[in-house]
């Protein structure tokens, strides 16, 4: 298992660090960047893991060229807790997004903060209305901080994160522009990063990510999609202006699931339980009042050594969540957590049949997961 290196080599330390460069007063350079441009461009291509682009490297001539360096995703290592950590400089535990499917207090259904949505049969809800992002992560964001500090902020993304929840909790505070393919995201970021004497540009793309889900992070397709991923960095190094740094890195790596235990059907699993949250390698679990510790026991023995059961309490203790956790994200954080150590996962047939379709996955404590790459080029 590998601790999330919060405070001096993490996602959340990323932003602050190129804010400091970029001469915003309060802000630490924790990285040791040692940046001194007037723009930068964040290029985060999801479900890179720093392990799969060194094995691969002959997909990727462009990263592989960069000097090596890697960050801890945080915990979860999970997309929608990486993006508000990379976008606020903060760990999960302080801005409280613990976690792809969350059980918010007052809440039955599931709180699924990737497409800010309720999950399950009830009626309809307004999410952004429901569950202001504000009040849901209300720390200020980089761009915020950046914009106050007179710097441009700009992100260039797939339209359907315009206004989206997690994009108002992580990112609000700059401009935004629309991308339709890869040649626009590129061109998107082009004209973004020129259009002021100081700039902060964060640009995504997905499809890296949806291939590892759907083929596997070890197929030939994914290597393919490795060798687009790595033109798109290539094709913004070749045009960025003067002055101009390219950071290249990820939300989370990714690992094929091997043994699947179905929570849906398990004899003893659901005992106890409330609800399921999280994702299959690293789920949060309500449990009944005063039923956490026979539930605990019953997970132990079920799962048995490739999984580790931990109790809320013990979770932060640890420091997954990072070294402050506030009552709010303590509330949204199961009463278990549940992490797999090897290729396995606890799967929901019934209630998730896609993603217990998938082959490839992420979201626990290995180094597979954690570890993503920090790549630089300077103009």
């Amino acid at each position: 298992m590998l601790t999330p290196r919060y405070g001096e080599g993490s996602l959340a330390d990323l932003l602050p660090s190129v804010l400091a460069c970029l001469g915003v007063d309060g802000e630490t350079d924790r990285l040791g960047l040692g940046l001194d441009v007037d723009r930068v461009c964040v290029l985060l291509i999801d479900g890179l893991g720093a392990q799969a682009l060194d094995a691969h490297a002959d997909a990727a001539p462009f990263l592989s060229s960069l000097p090596p360096a890697t960050m801890t995703a945080g915990f979860p290592s999970t997309t929608a807790t990486s993006l508000t950590t990379l976008g606020t400089g903060l760990p999960p535990g302080e801005h409280g997004v613990v976690g792809y499917l969350l059980r918010l207090p007052d809440e039955d259904r599931l709180f699924n903060t990737l497409r800010w949505t309720l999950t399950g049969d009830g009626p309809k809800v307004d999410a952004l209305t429901a569950f202001p992002p504000d009040r849901i992560q209300p720390q200020p964001t980089a761009f915020q901080r950046a914009t106050a500090a007179g710097i441009a902020t700009i992100q260039v993304a797939p339209g359907y994160q315009d206004g989206s929840g997690l994009t108002k909790a992580g990112w609000r505070g700059g401009g935004f522009r629309p991308t339709f393919s890869v040649g626009d995201l590129v061109d998107g970021v082009l004209q973004a990063i020129t259009s002021a004497p100081k700039t902060l540009v964060y640009t995504y793309h997905a499809d890296l990510d949806t291939t590892g889900h759907a083929r596997g992070p070890a197929s030939r397709a994914w290597r393919f999609e490795l060798a687009n991923a790595d033109r798109i960095a290539a094709e913004l190094a070749a045009r960025l202006p003067e002055r101009t740094a390219l950071i290249v890195t990820a939300d989370h790596g990714m690992v094929e699931l091997v043994e699947r235990i179905d929570f849906d059907t398990h004899p003893y699993l659901p005992e106890g339980v409330v609800t399921l949250g999280g994702e299959p390698r690293a789920r949060h679990v309500y449990t009944v009042e005063g039923a956490t510790a026979t539930v605990a026991d019953t997970w132990t023995g079920s799962l048995g050594h490739d999984f580790l059961v931990r109790t809320r309490a013990e979770a932060i203790e640890a420091g997954w969540f990072g070294p402050r956790v506030t009552a709010d994200a303590a509330a949204r954080i199961g009463d278990l957590v549940v992490i797999a150590r090897g290729d396995g996962g606890v799967v929901r047939t019934g209630a998730e049949p896609l993603q217990s379709m998938m082959v490839g996955h992420h979201g626990s404590l290995t180094a597979a997961e954690q570890l993503v790459p920090l790549r630089i080029h300077r103009t």
